[in-house]
């Protein structure tokens, strides 16, 4: 079987796996349906990483026509997956954590209804499938379609625990603002197959190509309209709203996934599109492209690390300073290069095993203590000495101590973007990296001055502030069967483990590196996909230096990391906080909860992102 064969399979994997749960898991004892689970989501890894080790080379392109539908020409109607090395990377990155995820949750949740044992890992199967689905198509129009059911998933997997209020609201919260986003690229593709007839990323770049001199409206408008609905999966500022309070209420298996991948391919979908559709002669010039993206960057990550810094539910922080992260990685794409985007990749790569294993560490805090409050965890994580090791070290890792992936990515992020990014990308490390050490200092070695218990918080005035109260993180309802619990099981401390260790090689393996770097030459080079896809005629970008340490990288990076645990350090000397400061008051506000507020942010960011491009 060639690697093009082998394509569809890493879809249909999961696919079958959920359909066979669904179908059988009314009969399944719950620990059968749950090894099941985790033998198709390991199937669908292992076929990814088997098809991009046995890709010819970083820049080959395997294409697989379903049906047979092959184009002539140039032209065709047919449905296309495309297996280049980034693509096929996210699906395994997508499919690995999947089977974290599902392993973390073995026998995790209180006993289901009878006849769903199967429902849990069956939805993870159809999540694991979508992203699959999006990152290896080459379609548009079944982008969109893969990107929506990985999305519609999502809502079901937030709102989990449907028993409580709060995981209902923050379903509906997530479900509204990204089904506007859904709309607006929907139209967006809409607008594209007006223009060109086309609903493949090749067949459009290629028609847009056949008409250079610059994009006139409709082609901007399609443009601004495509990338918002991938924006807001990305949880870039201001399309950020859902993500917090949807993390807030997810399962903590959840968490790892939303976190770990999902925001990250909204980002791998607006590169996608930009390179392969917009990059040409008739697409979006790349000073307007490099000016949008690079605002929108500096703004999420700024903000990020800002309201990171202020939470006390440590969800919220987790969530916070993915959005922060979210905007570097922005940064790292606004650079429109190869050495930019390898950056990125590798950053991702490492995030996404350093997140998930950090909101692993919370999940074990909730199920033992029934609390995700920084403050009301006090000194409690003490015995849980693994775990506050486990913690620790991804906080340092998340504000870039080398040899750790994420302070690769980040140097090569910094060296690509030039000398601002550098002190950008300094400064939100030790922010987001500081919070967390912060936490865990007070929570798992007990340090800083005993927060008051005494009682009760006065009820705050205003709706906003009354909303903020009620995601603090107190007295929280275990998600284990059983209630809290009194052993930790062995797989909650394997997986974060297994997740570090993944963040530390990235880092440290130089065939990783020289991969990475070709294969985003190849991503870059807008002309040869066009030609490999519909013409089958592969072609050899120019290579670029691929993503290596210097010793400028090493230095900021233990920069960044000195500044975090200096941050950490003066913040629990200092007697905690239970209100926000003053300064800090309007942006809290801004991150109401009320939905109505979230889609005039959202009517806001496509009119930012329209006056950046024009």
């Amino acid at each position: 079987m060639s690697v093009a064969q082998t394509l569809p399979l890493i879809v249909a994997t999961p696919l079958f796996g959920a359909a066979v749960l669904v179908g059988a898991g009314r009969r399944l004892p719950r620990y059968a349906a749950e090894t099941l689970g985790c033998l198709f989501a390991a199937g669908a890894a292992t076929l990814a990483l088997c098809a991009s080790a046995a890709t010819p080379s970083s820049t080959a392109r395997p294409v697989e026509w379903l049906g047979g539908w092959r184009p002539h020409g140039g032209a065709s109607v047919g449905i296309v997956l495309v297996g280049d090395r980034i693509g096929l990377g996210l699906a395994a990155l997508v499919s690995l954590l999947a089977l974290a995820a599902l392993a973390y949750a073995w026998r995790y949740f209180a006993e289901p209804p009878r006849r769903h044992a199967g429902s849990f890992p069956a939805l993870v199967l159809l999540f694991q499938a979508g992203m699959c689905g999006f990152s290896l198509t080459g379609d548009l129009f079944n982008a969109f379609v893969f990107f929506e059911l990985m999305g519609v998933v999502a809502y079901a997997l937030t709102g989990y625990r449907v028993e409580e209020a709060r995981a209902v609201q923050g379903a509906l919260v997530f479900a509204l603002v990204n089904s506007l986003g859904a709309y607006t690229t929907l139209l967006g593709i809409g607008l594209l197959y007006a223009r060109t007839g086309e609903l493949g990323l090749a067949q459009i770049g290629g028609a847009l190509d056949a008409h250079p001199g610059g994009p006139d409206a409709l082609v901007i408008a399609s443009f601004v309209l495509v990338v918002t609905g991938l924006l807001v999966k990305a949880a870039v500022v201001p399309f950020h709203f859902w993500l917090a309070d949807a993390h807030a209420v997810a399962p903590t298996p959840v968490c790892m996934l939303l976190s770990g991948v999902m925001v990250e391919l909204g980002l791998y979908g607006t590169a996608r599109v930009y390179w392969t559709v917009f990059a040409g002669p008739g697409g979006i010039p790349a000073p307007a492209a490099h000016r949008a993206l690079l605002a929108l960057g500096v703004l999420t990550a700024v903000l990020g690390a800002v309201m990171c810094w202020q939470q006390r539910h440590l969800k919220r922080l987790l969530a916070y300073s993915t959005i922060a992260h979210t905007g570097m990685f922005l940064v790292g794409l606004a650079v429109l290069t190869p050495e930019g985007l390898g950056g990125v990749a590798l950053y991702v790569l490492a995030h996404a095993g350093v997140k998930a294993a950090l909101f692993a560490c919370v999940g074990i805090l909730l199920d033992r203590f029934g609390s995700v409050d920084e403050l009301q965890l006090h000194g409690k994580g003490q015995e849980l000495p693994w775990a506050g090791v486990l913690f620790g070290v991804g906080g340092l890792a998340l504000a870039g101590l080398p040899p750790f992936g994420t302070a690769l990515g980040k140097a090569v992020i910094e060296e690509a973007a030039g000398g601002w990014a550098t002190a950008l990308c300094v400064l939100v490390s030790a922010a987001t990296g500081g919070a967390v050490l912060r936490a865990g200092a007070r929570v798992f070695l007990g340090l800083g001055p005993v927060p008051e218990s005494a009682a009760p918080e006065s009820r705050p005035a205003d709706d906003a502030a009354a909303a903020a109260e009620e995601t603090t993180g107190k007295e929280e309802e275990p998600e284990t069967r059983g209630g809290r619990l009194s052993r930790i099981p062995d797989s909650m401390l394997v997986v974060p483990t297994a997740l570090l260790a993944g963040a530390l090689a990235v880092g440290l393996v130089p065939a990783l590196h020289t991969g990475i770097g070709r294969a985003a030459d190849a991503f870059t080079d807008h002309a040869g996909y066009v030609t490999a896809v519909l013409y089958g005629r592969a072609a050899e970008p120019a290579p670029t230096p691929p993503p290596h340490w210097t010793l400028a990288g090493v230095l900021w990076g233990l920069l960044a990391t000195a500044l975090a645990a200096a941050l950490a350090l003066l913040a629990v000397r200092r007697p905690a906080r239970r209100e926000p400061t003053r300064w800090a008051t309007p942006l809290r506000r801004l991150h109401s909860g009320h939905v109505g507020d979230y889609v005039a942010w959202f009517l806001a960011g496509i009119t930012l992102l329209a006056a950046l491009i024009v």
